[in-house]
């Protein structure tokens, strides 16, 4: 097995939650394109929840088993007419939406969900399930929100530091899984926090070749390990990182960036850079677990 075969395999399965709403068929969909771009299997999540526990008896006449499994034969069909060949099984758990997906999802694994949804999954907007499972998963989180028509062929990664080296690994291996280029995007913001009372400016220039420089020590090794992907830098000072990132969102197929979790909030929220991204980026985003 070649180097670009070995590492098309280092991408783990893909996991999607379903409701069988359009956002989530539609989630279900991006998410089986992706196992089969990675020649990995695909899981199918429904999850009850809590509210409907008095429904779990044997006897009742029509059950959340009965209509958990409804919505997950239609997703298995639906997939399987677009990807026969694609490995789909399904899980229905009783567990909360974002409970049942985190149980279903390995380190390993790459967890899809839409950004909206109903019954089941009736929390599953951005804001709750959405953004529940990415502060908390082991592993790589996509939200599937608007989808580039027709496929750009480029993935987008976030870049500021040697934390984010994880989400440029995974960027560039799921850009090479697709046959797609890399473009890393480095924002920085000069003066971010000073004040009003910094009315000196030493030399912009400096500071913006020595942000490049750092964007290139962290991009090389991945340039020595990829050689075969096609990889442009762009490192950019900005106003708003954020306004950065999601400005640069339709031109992507996917926009992966590196999960900051703030140690010290209640609830374990992300970043409000990611935070804000994931809910104005207009292409699917990834988020990365730093470290």
């Amino acid at each position: 097995m070649d180097t670009a075969a070995r590492q098309h395999h280092l991408l783990g399965p893909v996991v999607v939650g379903t409701d069988g709403s359009d956002q989530a068929t539609r989630a279900v969909l991006w998410a089986a394109a992706e196992a089969t771009a990675r020649d990995q299997p695909l899981a199918v999540v429904h999850g009850a929840g809590a509210r409907h526990a008095r429904y779990w008896t044997p006897d009742s006449p029509l059950t959340a088993v009965d209509e958990g499994r409804a919505v997950l034969d239609l997703a298995a069909a639906t997939v399987g007419d677009r990807y026969p060949g694609l490995k789909v099984d399904t899980v229905l758990s009783r567990a909360d939406p974002g409970e049942s997906l985190l149980e279903a999802t390995g380190p390993e694994s790459t967890l899809v969900v839409g950004s909206r949804g109903h019954g089941g999954f009736g929390s599953l907007l951005l804001g709750s399930v959405g953004l529940h499972v990415s502060a908390r998963s082991r592993g790589p989180v996509i939200v599937v929100r608007e989808v580039t028509e027709p496929a750009a062929g480029a993935v987008v990664v976030a870049v500021r530091d040697d934390g984010d080296r994880g989400a440029l690994r995974f960027a560039a291996l799921t850009a090479q899984a697709r046959g797609a280029s890399l473009r890393v995007v480095s924002a920085w913001m000069f003066l971010e926090g000073a004040g009003s009372m910094v009315a000196v400016v030493d030399d912009v220039g400096e500071i913006a070749r020595l942000e490049i420089e750092a964007t290139e020590r962290t991009v090389d090794p991945v340039r020595e390990e990829f050689p075969g992907l096609a990889i442009t830098e762009d490192v950019v000072r900005s106003r708003s990182v954020a306004g950065s990132l999601v400005e640069v969102s339709p031109t992507a197929d996917l926009l992966v960036m590196g999960a900051r979790r703030p140690a010290r909030s209640v609830g374990a929220p992300l970043g409000r850079v990611t935070h804000a991204v994931l809910h104005h980026a207009r292409c699917p985003v990834a988020v990365v677990p730093r470290g």
